[in-house]
Order: structure tokens, then C-alpha cells, then sequence
């Protein structure tokens, strides 16, 4: 019968049930949902029915199905009468849990207004059908002697358990004529307990896992009962050394519990103490129920570590025991069945260090070693180099010094070596130490490179070029080098590549050669520097400045980092400065150790450091602050040179200058003044011509000059009107400009030299020179008489030839006199012609007079007028001028910008 019918009948079986149900109750339900709270599986189909029941008021047509307040899609239904209608769906783990069925129909208000009695739900409980539990194992444990009657079986459920339904495991054994169930408090676990342990019994176990939805069962387990043992490991294991066996040990035990209740075989393993890793001896060497065993093939001198274990001894049966506890036992010494590992270390050109690691197959402490030198046909010679007790005590391989040896010129030292130890020698180590610079020198290898891989240094090379007829590698020595110790290692002729073996540390340099050997004989090496791993240095650079930095640079310099605290290569540096918050960084390559910084600001204060970088990051150096000078060196001493020199090229500019134009600025600054004591105007007369004598020096010597101020010129003139010296007349023509200024009061009117009509020679003269000429009155100054003279003297008319030219308002008689007397001062008095006017200078008055007019009117020629001031004095007429003028009297007019009266 398929599902589809089965569902069909319990739709009728509820249709049945309905209609027997009495109808007209106002608080039944119309809608039915079969089947109620079913339990549906994971994966499969589920077909749910609705009915109508007890209402005529809606159809099958008017129901519909709910799932997740989504509406069923109508492809899902399946019309079973005019009041019944099926769904059908797929349940998932998403499957919503309640499933509703509705009825509507807008047009019925009955089911509109009683619309909860139209609507009907079922609970989905979902889950999976049982699955079948693997891997069944069950195990029965030894206590003290005998085998424990409980035995425990453990399984593996399954990936897919219900979250709604619960899976029940249960544990069953049969024995002969008898089933036990235990159910487990666990899924994968349960214990199943006997009165005694059926020992030679045949027991069947199986596991059944069962929930709402099914059963399933395990595969039987069906063994003898010894099969499911475990027994202790052996106890008292022991590990013998035997002096005549030094590669064998012998083993013995004791078995964990009686062969009357199981029959045992065992395993056993060892290894070196040195060695990580186990092996085992054969199944097939080890006999079964044994209580001993010779372990053989074994090191001589080594320490060995050997376990036991047992089980049942039936085939594909059984558990095995835990191992036993470690025995430990040393195999006898040996002879030394390989040479000793020899090497060199070059310390310079002619001397070398041997040295040498005790031999692989030592078979014993190495107590010894003999050293035999040859170099080249010379007869060799033998030392020996004992070990002491504690060499060679701990598992690090240990290096021995065998000497240092002096290497001749142009000649090969061959060395041999022999390790001793308490049984025998070893074989002989042999190398061949090339002179330097030999012709028959090795070639090295090629291409070497390294990397680091796995915790390990790689290494790979090239064979080195072998030229015709000449010997192939035999073997490589692989050196690396820290600066403080030296270790190596030897591979074969046909190695290109390989892993160092020896111990290395992290972020130290190692300097790796490979050196190609022929037979003994050293070949050139090949070198490369490397890192197990790389890392940041620990310390940075500690900058400094050379010497003393300037106004915009300073020199920084630095030191390389120690290798040992480089941790790394370093990659390049950082130069770092600063002053203030500005900073400034500079890279420069890894072998730079000093840098010049410059345009630096001059007077200011920096900070710089150097920063370090490998591939794994960088570290910062000490800081260093410096401050840049003001001024450079021998800039003061410059710009005080060059001040200097700038004035002194003024200065002597200015002395040029001088030089070049001395007459313009003699005559600007100190315009000649004639001497009047060198004039020849007191030997002048007009009755008689100029003559071209030399003026007599000092003459007139007998002039007195008398101080008289300025002030008081009221009182001198009332006192001596007549006295003062003619004035030339500014009215005179341009071309009498230089003749003789004015006549005397005793003579008439004459005219100048310069105005005379000679010939060639007095105009010649007359246009270098310039006649000066003055009258002396005739009376005495302030009533003095002036003493009698000859009467050619009287009166005298001076006359002076004289090269100064003229002043300026003498040449432009329109230029305000007073503006000339502030170009040209006074005369200086000369002090030693000043004393007390008596009635001996009165014959010398007029001359006095004469001076002192000549001082207050700027070196004019000037005749004597009254000198009372005012206008009232009488202005002389035309007529009365012309009769003065015969008489000899000067005619005056009043100049009030002169302050009085002067000559016309």
C-alpha cells in the first residue's frame, strides 16, 4: 500500500469521525486539519488534509493553506471532494513549523464575522531518521593480575541528529545462550558489566539507535573474548652491555600477566640517545610468548634507549599495550672504523691552523691524536695531542686544536692524522695544503648562493671548470664562519646543493665558503655572507659632527654599527635633522659613515641622529644637537678688511682728486690776496710811468696801523672828513674795469694805466696783470699832522702790479657788495703794526686809513667822503661837483645801503 492511499484512507477515517460529531453547535470549528501534531522526516514529501465539516456556507474551493504567513501556491493542492482539499510539501530545515489551513469567502458574512471558526493549524515536528553507528570497538583493561569483567564499547553516531527528536542507543552482547541490552547515557559510549570476565568466549556486540521516525543498527562485532584485552606493558625492562658484543645489547622483561588467560606477542624500539626518532625491530624477528630479545647492527660506544609492549598474540586482534618504561644502557667500545674529519684555518699567507672533529664512527672516546707534517720531500714529523676527560663529555661536537704550522714558499704540506682510542687507531685522515700562488692552484666553484628556508641555511654552487687532464671534485668542505667560532662540514663530489647541518643563530652574520677538493688537495674557496634570520639591529649609529660646523652646512659622521648588534644587513641609512618642528630626512647608501648637510639656516640650533634600516625594519642612533655660526670664519675680519680698504680707496680718491684739481679749489676755498707790502704803488706816480721793477718787500715800513672800530667811524670822519681815499667809480666803463679806482683829493681825476695808449708790450702787460692804485689824504688821522716829506712825495699816489685777479664783484660791480664781503672776509690785522697813533705816524695816517678802508670794503679802491650819516647832509649839485672836482675835491653821493656817503 503506497502512502498516497494511506493518507487517503485517514482522510476518510476523519471524515467519518466528523459526521458522527453533533452538528448545530454555534462554538464548533468548520475547519479540520488531518493528520494532528505529526512527526514528519528531513528531506521528504508531506501531504496534510483540510475539511469542511458541519457548515454548508464555503466549498473545498474556498480554503487555502498557510506556511510561514505565506499562502501555498494552488499547484500544491490536490481537490479530494467538493469539501476536502490535500497539500503536498517538501520538508526542509527551513520548513516553518506550523502549518494553517483558512476558508474565505467574502460574499458568506457568516464566515466573515466568524472567521477564527474557519481556520485550523498542525505542528511539524521535523528530524531525521536514525543513522547507523560506525566503528564499533569495545575493550576490557587488565586490573592487578586478571582481566577486568567490565567491558566498554564506544561508536561515532553520526553527522545528522535531530534537534526535535530524541535518538536512543542501546548496547547489546550476546554470549552463548544469553542477550544483554545496556541503553547508553551517551551517544557514543556505554558499558556493559559481567559477574567474571568470559575468558575463551565468543561474544557478538551491536549498537541500535532508535527515535520517533525509525531504528538502525551497527555492524556485530563478534571475537573471542581475549580479543578485546588490554593488557599492562611488560614490567622490569632491561637493557645489558656486553664487552664482547660491542655492536649488540640484550633486552629482557617480564611479561604483565599469566599466559593462561592470553597469549602475548610483543614489539620493541630504540634509538640513540642523541636521535629523536625511534625504530623498530622487525615483527618477524620477534618470536611470540618471549621474555627477552639481543638488539644487534648497533653503534659501538653509544648510548641507546629501548621500550616493550605487548598484546594478544591472536592475528588482527587485540589492543596493544602502552610502552614500557625507558631502558638505557651504553654498547662497548670499538676500533674506530672512519678517520678523523681534518681542516685547516688560514690565518695569513704563510701560516695555517689544524684542527680536526673526532671521526664519525669514533666507537669510543677518542683519547688521542698522532699528527703526522711533511712538507714537500723533507721527512716528516709526528706529534701527539692528548684529549682530556672532560673533551668530548657532551653531545655538541667538539673541534680540536692539533697545532699551528708554518707553510714553506713554493711548497705543498701534506698532513695525516690518526684518532686513538682505548681499543685501537682509527684510519688515516689525509690533506694536501697547495703553497700559495701556486701554478697547479684548484679552480673554485661557481654561482654560489644561499637562502634561508625552514629554520635552515640552503646553499647551492656550480662545479668548478675542469680543464683537460684534470682531476674531478672528490668531495666539498662547507665552512661558516661568526668571527668567533669556525665549523664546517663535508659533502660529496656530486653535491650542488645542501642545508647546513651544524647549529646556527638568528640575527648573526655568518661569512659561508665552499671549498672544492681533489683528492685531498684544497681547491680554491667561494665565499658568501648570510643570515640564518634576519632581524632589527639593536642599537643605532651614534652620530657626531666633524670639526666645527659653519653658518649653512656642518659635516656629520658616523661609525659602523658592530656586526653583532647589525641583526641583519643593513640596507641604508637615514640622516635626520631638525630645528623646531620642521624635520628632514635623507637616504644614503649602507657604506656611507659621513654625510655634509648644508643649506642650513646660520644662529640656529639642530638636532640630528641616523636611523639604520635592514628588511625587517629600522632602529634610531643617539641624537647629537650643534649649532650653526653667525657669521662664517673671517667673515668679521672681512667685512673689517673690506671696510678698510673701501675708505682708504676713498680717501686716497679724495687725495687724487686733490692733487688733479688743486688750482680750482685753491682758488674756490683760498683765493690769492696780495701782500700790499710788496706792492709798488708807494714808488707810483701818475706823473711818471709804471715801471717793471720788483716791489721792495715790506714797503711801506713805516706805516702804523691803527684799530679803530667800525662803530665809531661817526666821530673819526667829523674829526678827518678830507681823509678818506677815493672809491672807483662803479659807473666806469667795462673796459677801465682794471685801471686806477679813483684820484686823490690833491690831483685831479686821472686815468688808469690800463687806459693809457702804449704799445704792444704795455697791453701785453695790462691784460696779465691788475693795477691796483690809492691816494693817501693829506691830513693826519683824528688831527694828527702827518710828517713833513719831500715834496716829490707829497702827495703819494700808490701803485701796485699785481697777478691776483680781480675779485668777483670787482669784475661784476652789480653783485651786491655785501654778498662779496661774505665770499671774502676782512683782512687780517697784523698785531705787530698796532700801537697808540702819535704825531710821529701822522704823516703815516692816510695809510693807516687807507688799510682800514680796504679791510671793510672788500679789497674796493675807495676815496674818502664825509661820513656823516643821514640825509641831511647837502647832496652836491652838478655845477658844484665839477668845481670840486677841479679843486680836487671829491664829489660824494649818499648811499644809504652802504651806510654813507661815497665817490661819484
Amino acid at each position: 500500500m503506497t502512502a498516497y492511499h494511506r493518507g487517503l484512507l485517514h482522510v476518510l477515517a476523519w471524515v467519518c469521525l466528523a459526521s458522527s460529531l453533533p452538528a448545530s453547535a454555534e462554538h464548533e470549528y468548520h475547519v479540520m486539519v488531518v493528520p494532528q501534531s505529526p512527526v514528519v522526516e528531513i528531506g521528504s514529501n508531506f501531504t496534510a488534509t483540510c475539511m469542511l465539516i458541519n457548515t454548508s456556507e464555503a466549498t473545498a474551493d474556498d480554503l487555502y493553506w498557510i506556511s510561514s504567513r505565506s499562502v501555498i501556491p494552488k499547484e500544491q493542492y490536490t481537490k479530494i471532494s467538493g469539501s476536502a482539499v490535500n497539500v503536498t510539501i517538501t520538508i526542509t530545515r527551513d520548513t516553518p513549523q506550523w502549518l494553517l489551513c483558512k476558508c474565505r469567502k467574502p460574499s458568506s458574512p457568516y464566515i466573515t464575522i466568524h472567521e477564527g471558526k474557519f481556520v485550523h493549524g498542525i505542528l511539524l515536528r521535523k528530524g531525521y531518521h536514525p543513522e547507523k553507528p560506525e566503528n564499533l570497538s569495545c575493550v576490557a583493561i587488565q586490573e592487578k593480575d586478571l582481566i577486568s569483567p567490565n567491558i566498554t564499547c564506544v561508536w561515532e553516531p553520526g553527522i545528522y541528529r535531530s534537534q526535535d527528536l530524541k535518538t536512543k542507543y542501546t548496547l547489546c552482547v550476546t554470549l552463548p545462550g544469553e542477550t544483554q541490552k545496556v541503553e547508553a547515557k551517551q551517544n557514543n559510549s556505554a558499558q556493559i558489566t559481567f559477574q567474571i570476565f568470559p575468558n575463551h568466549v565468543e561474544l557478538d556486540f551491536w549498537v541500535e539507535a532508535e527515535n520517533m521516525l525509525g531504528k538502525a543498527e551497527s555492524e556485530h562485532l563478534i571475537a573471542e573474548a581475549d580479543w578485546f584485552v588490554k593488557t599492562n606493558p611488560p614490567s622490569d625492562v632491561k637493557a645489558i652491555s656486553e664487552k664482547q658484543f660491542p655492536t649488540s645489547l640484550l633486552i629482557k622483561w617480564i611479561r604483565p600477566i599469566a599466559k593462561e588467560y592470553v597469549t602475548l606477542m610483543y614489539q620493541i624500539r630504540y634509538r640513540s640517545n642523541r636521535s629523536p626518532s625511534w625504530r623498530n625491530v622487525p615483527p618477524v624477528d620477534i618470536a611470540k610468548e618471549i621474555e627477552s630479545f639481543r638488539l644487534q647492527e648497533l653503534q659501538p660506544d653509544t648510548v641507546y634507549v629501548i621500550q616493550v609492549r605487548c598484546k594478544s598474540a591472536r592475528e588482527g586482534y587485540g589492543y596493544w599495550s602502552s610502552w614500557s618504561a625507558n631502558a638505557t644502557a651504553r654498547t662497548p667500545e670499538d676500533i674506530p672504523k672512519s678517520e678523523p674529519d681534518l681542516w685547516r684555518i688560514s690565518r695569513n699567507e704563510r701560516e695555517v691552523l689544524l684542527v680536526c672533529k673526532d671521526p664519525v664512527l669514533s666507537n669510543g672516546k677518542i683519547r688521542s691524536f698522532n699528527t703526522s707534517v711533511r712538507r714537500g720531500k723533507a721527512s716528516s714529523s709526528t706529534t701527539s695531542v692528548n684529549r682530556s676527560d672532560s673533551d668530548g663529555s657532551s653531545s655538541k661536537i667538539v673541534i680540536t686544536i692539533l697545532g699551528l704550522i708554518d707553510l714553506p714558499k713554493r711548497e705543498t704540506v701534506y698532513v695525516e692524522v690518526v684518532a686513538i682510542n682505548s681499543v685501537g687507531k682509527s684510519p688515516k685522515a689525509r690533506l694536501e695544503i697547495p703553497a700559495h700562488g701556486a701554478a697547479h692552484e684548484r679552480s673554485p666553484a661557481e654561482g654560489l648562493k644561499s637562502w634561508s628556508q625552514s629554520g635552515q641555511l640552503w646553499l647551492e654552487w656550480q662545479p668548478p671548470k675542469v680543464t683537460a687532464g684534470g682531476d674531478a671534485v672528490t668531495e666539498y668542505v662547507v665552512e661558516w664562519d661568526d668571527g668567533l667560532q669556525i665549523d664546517w662540514q663535508r659533502e660529496r663530489g656530486n653535491t650542488t646543493r645542501t642545508a647546513i647541518r651544524g647549529s646556527l643563530e638568528k640575527f648573526k652574520r655568518y661569512t659561508i665558503s665552499v671549498y672544492s677538493l681533489y683528492s685531498g688537495s684544497i681547491g680554491t674557496p667561494v665565499s658568501v655572507e648570510d643570515f640564518l634570520e634576519q632581524g632589527v639591529p639593536s642599537e643605532g649609529p651614534s652620530v657626531k659632527l666633524n670639526g666645527t660646523p659653519g653658518t649653512h652646512e656642518a659635516q656629520l659622521v658616523w661609525k659602523e654599527i658592530p656586526q653583532d648588534k647589525q641583526h641583519g644587513f643593513i640596507t641604508n641609512y637615514t640622516i635626520f635633522y631638525s630645528a623646531g618642528t620642521e624635520e628632514h630626512a635623507i637616504p644614503v647608501p649602507n657604506d656611507t659613515y659621513s654625510y655634509p648637510l648644508r643649506s642650513l639656516s646660520s644662529d640656529t640650533k639642530y638636532e640630528a641622529w641616523i636611523s639604520a634600516s635592514t628588511i625587517r625594519g629600522s632602529v634610531n642612533g643617539t641624537k647629537h644637537s650643534f649649532s650653526t655660526l653667525k657669521y662664517a670664519p673671517g667673515e668679521i675680519e672681512g667685512i673689517v678688511v673690506g671696510v678698510c680698504l673701501g675708505f682708504l680707496f676713498i680717501v686716497l680718491l679724495a687725495v687724487l682728486i686733490c692733487i688733479y684739481k688743486r688750482d680750482i679749489i685753491k682758488k674756490n676755498f683760498w683765493p690769492q690776496i696780495p701782500n700790499p707790502g710788496n706792492s709798488s704803488i708807494g714808488t707810483w706816480s701818475p706823473d711818471f710811468p709804471s715801471k717793471a721793477d720788483t716791489p721792495k718787500e715790506n714797503a711801506p715800513a713805516d706805516v702804523s696801523v691803527v684799530e679803530v672800530d667800525l662803530l665809531d667811524r661817526k666821530s673819526v670822519f667829523e674829526e678827518d672828513k678830507a681823509c678818506l681815499p677815493l672809491k672807483k667809480d662803479k659807473y666806469l666803463s667795462e673796459e677801465h674795469s682794471s685801471g686806477i679806482g679813483g684820484s686823490s683829493c690833491m690831483s685831479s681825476p686821472r686815468q688808469s694805466v690800463s687806459d693809457s695808449d702804449e704799445g704792444g708790450d704795455s697791453s701785453e702787460t695790462t691784460a696779465s696783470t691788475v693795477q691796483y692804485s690809492s691816494v693817501v689824504a693829506c691830513s693826519g688821522y683824528k688831527g694828527q699832522t702827518p710828517s713833513s716829506l719831500p715834496k716829490t712825495q707829497q702827495p703819494t699816489f700808490f701803485r701796485s702790479e699785481s697777478t691776483q685777479p680781480l675779485l668777483d664783484f670787482e669784475e661784476n660791480p652789480d653783485i651786491p657788495r655785501q654778498e662779496n664781503s661774505r665770499q671774502f672776509g676782512r683782512l687780517p690785522r697784523n698785531p705787530s703794526f698796532r700801537h697808540s697813533p702819535t704825531s710821529e705816524d701822522s704823516s703815516n695816517s692816510a695809510d693807516v686809513n687807507q688799510l682800514e678802508m680796504e679791510d671793510r670794503g672788500g679789497m674796493e679802491s675807495l676815496s674818502f667822503c664825509p661820513v656823516e650819516e643821514g640825509p641831511q647832509q647837502t647832496i652836491p649839485t652838478e655845477e658844484s661837483q665839477s668845481s670840486d672836482w677841479q679843486q680836487g675835491v671829491p664829489v660824494c653821493s649818499y648811499m644809504p645801503q652802504l651806510g654813507g656817503y661815497r665817490p661819484q
